[in-house]
């Protein structure tokens, strides 16, 4: 299936997401136009001169940068600089005022965590209301390099006790039971995880735990508490896995493509599911809006037993000041969000492993961005 398929699928399922919320409450493609103001993007008079500075998410790395490119052929004299440190680092630097928004694969906590609460130290750093707006979508692979295997399919007891170290070699017999007529070879296995505190890892562990909290004891969250080697952001795991036969990570759909890494199948207790638009699109279906207003976040059901539902999914979201302190910081970056979430370049992102943002959730960021101040 294609990549574009993939993308365009799973975006039509996060804005049913939204819908039904709503009623409730390294790899660069062709860089899209952002000189029109179709779909909320720059034109030459909204641009700004001078710098914007912001970091976090390795997982949208590819992304932000076709938005960065997009928005920099409009907008010469803009100098937008974006450090894909991990989430987690990204969440810091905002908080302590040293980049002008983030990156996150999760939405800001709203419980305390090592006695603190992200979204209440966010607010008291903007000194407003900070908001996490979504602004691509995509699924997480088990991705493996295993030679002569290019079928693999886990389920999430199997994957936390490989990833826990409980399993070692790959001809083990609950993998071999999940796969049968698969010639598993006595190889052993290579786990890799986010060495950097990442919205990935929780994201993954947050589906470890859910699925299978009796084979995986730890606490979700960005700092990865299980077995392995780490490496640094989606690249680092990505390249170690694909120089390493018997390698095993977890890393997002973009990145196990540039690396042409295969992918487990996920059986979730209805049989084999191959990581698809509909697959990943039916689990991203089942997310429930937690914010309110402007505030975007969403919770996704991991645990999810829906036949066909493939459950590893991520949102990455940009975490912003609703009111910037200093107005011409908010300025900047309203402008360049707007060109983010335009039409354009969410369309240019489809053929780079990420989900456009639909016609309603662009509506809804597009919204949100307008208000910053």
């Amino acid at each position: 299936m294609s990549v574009s398929r993939i993308s365009a699928l799973g975006a039509i399922a996060l804005s049913g997401a939204l819908a039904l919320s709503a009623c409730a409450s390294e790899n660069n493609g062709a860089t899209p136009g952002a000189g029109s103001t179709a779909g909320g993007s720059t034109a030459a008079g909204d641009c700004f001169s001078g710098d914007l500075k912001a970091e976090g998410s390795s997982a949208q790395k590819n992304a932000i940068d076709e938005a960065i490119k997009a928005y920099q052929t409009a907008c010469a004299d803009a100098n937008i600089d974006y450090q894909p440190t991990g989430s987690g680092a990204g969440i810091k630097q905002f908080i302590a005022k040293q980049v002008d928004f983030a990156g996150s694969d999760s939405a800001l906590k709203t419980e305390p965590k090592d006695g603190k609460v992200e979204a209440d130290d966010a607010k008291a750093s903007c000194g407003s209301d900070a908001w996490n707006l979504p602004m691509v979508t995509g699924p997480i692979a088990i991705a493996y390099n295993v030679k002569g295997v290019d079928k693999l399919v886990l389920n999430a007891e199997v994957a936390a006790k490989i990833f826990d170290g409980k399993i070692t070699t790959w001809n083990d017999p609950a993998i071999a039971a999940l796969n049968k007529g698969v010639t598993l070879p006595s190889t052993p296995i290579k786990v890799f995880f986010r060495s950097d505190e990442s919205g990935t890892t929780e994201n993954f562990t947050k589906y470890l735990k859910a699925a299978a909290p009796d084979a995986w004891s730890y606490d979700t969250g960005k700092k990865w508490t299980g077995k392995g080697e780490g490496k640094e952001k989606s690249a680092g795991v990505a390249t170690a896995t694909k120089g390493q036969d018997g390698g095993i990570t977890y890393v997002e759909l973009s990145y196990a493509q540039q690396n042409q890494l295969p992918m487990a199948q996920i059986d979730t207790g209805s049989g084999p599911v191959e990581l698809t638009a509909e697959s990943a699109g039916k689990t991203i279906a089942t997310a429930k809006q937690t914010g309110s207003g402007n505030n975007l976040a969403l919770k996704i059901d991991y645990a999810t037993k829906e036949a066909g539902a493939y459950p590893i999914v991520l949102v990455t979201y940009e975490i912003v000041c609703s009111k910037y302190a200093d107005a011409e910081t908010g300025k900047k970056v309203k402008s360049f969000l707007k060109t983010f979430a335009s039409d354009e370049v969410q369309k240019g992102l489809q053929g780079i492993g990420y989900a456009p943002l639909p016609a309603e959730v662009a509506t809804k960021v597009q919204t949100a961005v307008d208000a910053i101040s």
